[in-house]
This record gives structure tokens, C-alpha cells and sequence, in this order.
């Protein structure tokens, strides 16, 4: 694990980290914080998993490949983790941060569209499926908890992985959605490398809509 604190943030880099657990431990972190805690962002890998939202349906699980299934308290329909996609939890206070929840969506997906840009793939979000997109692919999909006014869970983002496993599911609760990833695009860079760009640029889109507002 590594820890750098980074003006409000402090970023933690755990690895491939066990679904279960680092649920667990992003609860036990909104509990016992307080208006005094330092904002974090856990950048890991998931070991294969799908995660159905608090309000998801199961149907969209359209066949059992022997895939665990958790069902989990983040907003959305049914997406799958494993090695090879960045994932981004993000612990916020947003009533400090001054954001609202359509706010920090906007957010967190324009800093995986500007990670893009940089590599000059064009990325986009939609106001009616959130996430982010390449054409009419996904690329990230985003879900998130709120609880007196802190916020955890996060945004997935599809780096270097086996995407067989989403041919299981009718991803966020859309049947037929295409899935792309970084490595689809062209993009060679390593998780690490990658992982360190997204985190100073979801820094970047926090601060930068703070001080808009």
C-alpha cells in the first residue's frame, strides 16, 4: 500500500484488493469520520466479481458463469470488476467539497475524459446512463453511496482486462451495451502509470469545480 497526501486528498494505492473487504472498509471509514477527516481516493483491482446496485434488478444477470455476485449498496444496475480495470473509490465530504450529487458525477467522469484526451482518444458522458463512453462503448461506469452528506464507492475503469465476463450481463442495466478499454483504443501504458494520471486528474476536477462554484 502506498499513501501520498496530496493538498485535500490523500491517495492510496492497494492493489488487487478483495471485494468484500474493501467494502467493508470504506463503510467502516464513513462511520467513524468527522468533519476534520481528510478526503481519500483508493485506487485498487477487484479479483473477478459483479456487483449488483441497491435498487438492481436480476434479470440483468443473464447467465450464471460461476462469478460470484454481490449484491452492494452503491447506486445502479449490475457491472463486473476483475484484474485489469482501474477502480477509483472516492470518500468524500461533498457538502465541504461543496458539491451536490449530479455535481461530483460530472466530476468524476470528466477526469476519465480528460485522462483520454491525453492519450487523444475522445470521450464523452451521458446525461441519461452516467459513466463514460467512447462512440457508443463504455469505457467507465460510475456508482456511488451517499450518507450524511459523505460519499463512497466510485468510478471503474476499463484499462487492460478480459471483457468476456460482461457478455454475462446486460452491463448497468442495458441490454446490448458495447464495452471497450484502454488497451482497445491503443493505449499500452501500464495500470500504474495509468492509475497516477487518473488520480491528479479526478484531484484536478474536485478543486477545479470547488472554486467554480
Amino acid at each position: 500500500m502506498q499513501d501520498i497526501s496530496h493538498q485535500q486528498f490523500i491517495i492510496r494505492t492497494l492493489g488487487l484488493a478483495d471485494y468484500h473487504s474493501t467494502w467493508q472498509a470504506m463503510k467502516d471509514f464513513t462511520a467513524k469520520r468527522t468533519i476534520e477527516t481528510i478526503d481519500e481516493i483508493w485506487l485498487l483491482e477487484h479479483p473477478p466479481v459483479y456487483t449488483q446496485g441497491i435498487a438492481g434488478k436480476p434479470e440483468h444477470l443473464l447467465f450464471n458463469n460461476g462469478i460470484p455476485v454481490v449484491k452492494t449498496d452503491r447506486g445502479g444496475q449490475i457491472t463486473y470488476h476483475g484484474p485489469g480495470q482501474l477502480i477509483a473509490y472516492v470518500l468524500l465530504d461533498i457538502r465541504r467539497l461543496k458539491l451536490g450529487v449530479r455535481e461530483l458525477v460530472r466530476c468524476m467522469e470528466q477526469a476519465v475524459i480528460q485522462l483520454l484526451d491525453n492519450y487523444h482518444i475522445q470521450a464523452h458522458g451521458r446525461i441519461d446512463a452516467p459513466g463514460v463512453y467512447v462512440g457508443t462503448a463504455k469505457i467507465a461506469s460510475l456508482g456511488l453511496k451517499i450518507k450524511k452528506n459523505y460519499c463512497y464507492h466510485g468510478i471503474a475503469l476499463n484499462t487492460n482486462m478480459d471483457l468476456k465476463p460482461f457478455t454475462a450481463i446486460n452491463p448497468c442495466g442495458y441490454a446490448g451495451l458495447q464495452i471497450t478499454q484502454m488497451k482497445d483504443q491503443g493505449i499500452v501504458d501500464e495500470l500504474d502509470t495509468i492509475q497516477h494520471k487518473l488520480a491528479e486528474h479526478l484531484q484536478t476536477e474536485l478543486i477545479k469545480k470547488r472554486i467554480e462554484l
